[in-house]
């Protein structure tokens, strides 16, 4: 059965996707959840036009994060998180606790995917983010605190 991902679904695909999925998996999960509606002639060509709505905000919220990047590099969040005492965390800190964190601190809203960790964040201490905003690198300041 075609549908057309109104969400990111894991392991189906992301939203404005039109994907081929098993009809139970789609009649029993998908439409009920509204993550997805079924593929008509009609949704399609709605379809494109959400789609080009879609890339033209994300356009926009690229330039103007490019715009601000000078105050994202000067940026400081700060996340508090259980430790024991030799400052490691009991769970690791993610891009989406990240993105959150920048949010609260410095009122930026950056996408999790412009984040690039090797791993989840696992210990006290101040860290430098590093970023990536279309073709520019850069970096922000995170602090981690024992909570």
């Amino acid at each position: 059965m075609k549908v057309i991902l109104l969400t990111n679904v894991p392991k189906v695909g992301r939203k404005y996707e039109v994907k081929d999925v098993a009809n139970g998996y789609a009649s029993n999960y998908l439409i009920p959840n509204k993550l997805a509606e079924l593929a008509s002639g009609n949704k399609l060509k709605a379809l494109e036009t959400l789609k080009k709505q879609h890339q033209e905000e994300q356009k926009v919220q690229t330039d103007l994060l490019l715009k601000n990047f000078e105050a994202l590099e000067k940026a400081r969040a700060v996340i508090k998180a259980k430790a024991n005492e030799q400052g490691h965390l009991f769970q690791g800190v993610h891009e989406d606790e990240i993105v959150q964190a920048l949010k609260e601190s410095a009122h930026i809203d950056i996408d999790p995917k412009m984040i690039h960790l090797e791993r989840p964040i696992k210990e006290v201490g101040e860290i430098e983010v590093p970023v990536l905003i279309g073709e520019q690198k850069g970096a922000f300041t995170l602090v981690v605190e024992a909570a």
